[in-house]
């Protein structure tokens, strides 16, 4: 009985195959994590080098530093206050 549940293969039987899976699965972790790596190196390329996209908040490390607390120069640019 395996979790209640009555099997007819032998554990002879089911061992190999269980390895067999582990093997393959560590195979596609791997696989995976490189992909992954790769995707993170395009992804950082595409929005540097490529399109200057910086996410909010995010400084741009070309600019200059900007003056004042609100970054700009002439008040809150922009902002509309009720």
């Amino acid at each position: 009985m395996v979790g209640g549940v009555l099997v007819e293969r032998t554990v002879k039987e089911v061992l190999p195959a269980l390895e067999s899976n582990r093997e393959q699965i560590s195979k596609l972790i791997e696989a995976l994590a490189q992909q992954l790596q790769a995707k993170g190196r395009e992804l950082s390329e595409f929005r540097g080098e490529r399109h200057n996209i910086r996410l909010v908040g995010e400084e741009d490390p070309k600019a200059a530093p900007r003056d004042g607390p609100e970054g700009g120069k002439g008040g809150p640019g922009g902002v509309l206050v009720s």
